[in-house]
């Protein structure tokens, strides 16, 4: 009976092992990390940052009231220093200099000695320094940066020294789950090897205009900014860059830049100095359900246009405000948070085709890209004013006190002169239209993309919509600088 009993035990527990034998080892992952450590460690350097700045000119120093006890302390302190009233004060001879030292960490991606890392790492540092896994330090000079990916590329000259490059891999293809191995340079400690999976892709951790991060639980700590993530072939698949972290050390969630961002950037940056991003010249705003709902659109998706830039690229090829972009280049867009990705990976010039829904039919204009960088400083150049305060009353719909647009509310509210429609006197605190942020000194332009030009004319655009059953008003509204956005309330 025992033999039979450990028979039919033995014959369970086979049964298990070959039922559920594979999930234990694949539960341990690989079966080790050493030989890719090996592989790359050496191609992975610390980054030494120095900013060399006058004494005095960055430094906020304490208002000590006068005839204060603490006023003689003081003041012997800033002598000593150096500081005001002190040897290197102003009128006492040349100012002092002061260091400040950033560490980070980088790659080596041409052995011909191309460097890559953060931005952040180096920032306006006039002294960089490339540290090798063996100790050697060699001067490096700033290729170029872009801070929208807070990226950098530096040059190193080599001599005799044989440089280890490391390649970008295809980060569209990582899968949550993957192991990755991270390596920097973490508290200054030197190189540091850590591993762990991919937790999550595509995030947003509204960082920049372009926020698409690989999150990980491998170790990332202060110092690995700049360091690269591997995936198991060796290849670089992402740069650290952040950590979400109460304390400041690693509580398994790290973001990297995604390489499929990161290395047409870096090519960028290797033959130019600058990046030359695609820009499409239009100011847009995302599509709640209610917006698609006014727009006709089915379902909540694309980018509004909510302005376009009058010397931009989509002015002359027609595009309008109160189009919704929902194809452009033949990529679908979701939603606006993808359009300014997909369009500034474009390259500049190229004549481009993007589909619009306007007025419930999908239109394709065909517009040659512009260079965003010139665009962000014409922009710039133009400058921007400031709003004003006010309160008459007229009509009331939508939780809106509304009034005719005269010489009075313009002149009291600084409204521009090209603005037309019914102007905002009072918002109802309580309403969905103080939820949507509209204000006294905004004008109602267009409801459901018609154009209105009093109170009255709103109100009936609002009575026609209650008749033919919408649920909801789609507003074109300006702010007295003139710039627009839709805003969809809805009808009650």
């Amino acid at each position: 009976m025992k033999f039979a009993g450990f028979n039919i035990m033995a014959a369970a527990a086979l049964a298990l092992g070959l039922a559920f034998g594979a999930a234990p080892a694949q539960a341990r992952g690989p079966a080790g990390f050493e030989d890719l450590a090996d592989q790359v460690t050496n191609a992975v350097v610390n980054i030494s940052a120095t900013t060399t700045v006058e004494q005095g000119k960055d430094r906020m120093l304490p208002q000590i009231p006068r005839g204060t006890p603490f006023e003689d302390l003081f003041e012997e302190f800033f002598n000593r220093r150096g500081g005001p009233g002190g040897p290197g004060g102003p009128g006492e001879g040349p100012r002092r200099q002061r260091k400040s030292s950033s560490l980070g960490s980088g790659f080596i991606i041409d052995a011909a000695g191309v460097v890559v890392t953060n931005n952040h790492v180096i920032g306006d540092a006039n002294d960089v320094e490339v540290i090798l896994n063996d100790g050697t330090k060699m001067k490096a000079e700033i290729v170029g940066k872009d801070s929208k990916l807070d990226l950098a590329v530096l040059r190193v000259k080599p001599g005799a020294t044989k440089l280890t490059a490391v390649k970008f891999g295809d980060s569209s293809k990582m899968r949550i789950g993957e192991w990755v191995l991270a390596i920097g340079n973490p508290f200054g400690l030197g190189g540091s090897v850590s591993a762990g999976i991919v937790s999550a892709i595509n995030r947003n951790i509204d960082q920049g205009p372009y926020d698409s991060y690989i999150q990980t639980d491998a170790a990332i700590n202060k110092g690995n900014s700049g360091g690269p993530l591997f995936n198991m072939a060796g290849e670089v698949v992402g740069i650290n860059t952040a950590i979400l972290s109460p304390s400041g050390g690693s509580v398994g969630i790290g973001f990297s830049v995604p390489s499929s961002l990161a290395a047409p950037v870096i090519e960028q940056l290797q033959k130019f100095g600058e990046t030359r991003r695609g820009w499409l010249g239009v100011r847009i705003q995302n599509v709640d359900d209610a917006t698609a709902e006014a727009l006709g659109l089915g379902k909540a998706r694309g980018a509004l246009v909510a302005g376009i830039d009058e010397k931009g690229p989509a002015k002359p090829a027609g595009m309008q405000v109160g189009d919704v972009i929902i194809r452009f280049d033949g990529q679908d867009v979701k939603d606006s948070r993808e359009l300014p990705r997909i369009v500034s990976f474009s390259p500049v010039g190229k004549e481009t085709d993007v589909v619009v829904v306007r007025k419930g039919k999908e239109v394709t204009l065909k517009i040659k890209l512009g260079r965003l960088e010139d665009g962000e400083k014409e922009m710039a150049a133009r400058g921007e004013n400031v709003p004003g305060v006010a309160k008459p009353t007229v009509s009331k719909t939508l939780g809106l006190d509304l009034a005719p647009l005269t010489s009075e509310g313009r002149s009291r509210f600084n409204i521009k002169d090209d603005v037309k429609g019914a102007l905002v006197i009072r918002v109802d605190p309580d309403s969905r239209a103080a939820e949507k942020r509209l204000q006294p000194g905004d004008t109602i332009v267009e409801v459901n993309q018609e154009q209105v030009a009093s109170p009255a004319d709103v109100t009936k655009r609002i009575d026609a919509l209650k008749k033919d059953g919408k649920k909801s008003a789609l507003l074109l509204v300006a702010n007295p600088r003139g710039d627009v956005r839709f805003v969809a309330l809805p009808i009650e």
